[in-house]
C-alpha cells in the first residue's frame, strides 16, 4: 500500500501564549485533522526534523507524538515513520473559536502597536476576501 505524501502542516508556537510548546503541537495536529488538512495514512515529520524545524528539544515533540499515539490518533512504525491513524477527532466549535479569539486578540494587539485601526483591518480583509473571489478561490 503506497502512502501518502508527507505532511506539509506549518507547526507554529507561542512562547506567550502560557500553553506549553508539546500541548500546542497536539493541538495544531489535531484540529488539522478534525478540518481535513491530515488525512489518515499522511506521514509526519520526524520527531528530530520537526524539532529543528521549530527550535525545540526533540523531546519536546517526542511527548507530543507520544501522547498522540496513546489515544491513537497515531501510529509509529519502526523505521517508516509516524503516521495519522484512523481515528476520527473532532474538535468542538467552542474549541475552535477559543483558538481563533486567542489568535486574533494577539494579532489586534500586535497591529494597533503600529497604530493601525480596526477600520484599516476590516479593509485589508475585505480586500483580501475579494481577491480569494475574483481567483476563483472560494474555501473561505
Amino acid at each position: 500500500m503506497r502512502r501518502p505524501e508527507a505532511a506539509t502542516l506549518k507547526f507554529n508556537l507561542d512562547p506567550k501564549s502560557g500553553v506549553p510548546f508539546y500541548r500546542q503541537v497536539i493541538l495544531q495536529i489535531e484540529m488539522a485533522i478534525a478540518d481535513g488538512r491530515l488525512a489518515p495514512g499522511v506521514r509526519l515529520p520526524t520527531v528530530r526534523s520537526l524539532a529543528v524545524d521549530l527550535q525545540v528539544n526533540p523531546n519536546t515533540i517526542a511527548r507530543a507524538y507520544s501522547e498522540l499515539e496513546i489515544r491513537q490518533i497515531l501510529l509509529t512504525q519502526q523505521g517508516t515513520g509516524t503516521f495519522i491513524g484512523d481515528r476520527k477527532v473532532k474538535m468542538p466549535d467552542i474549541a475552535r473559536e477559543r483558538v481563533l479569539a486567542e489568535l486574533v486578540r494577539e494579532f489586534i494587539s500586535k497591529v494597533s502597536s503600529y497604530g493601525i485601526t480596526m477600520r484599516e483591518i476590516a479593509s485589508y480583509f475585505a480586500d483580501l476576501q475579494g481577491q480569494e473571489d475574483t481567483n476563483g478561490d472560494h474555501s473561505s
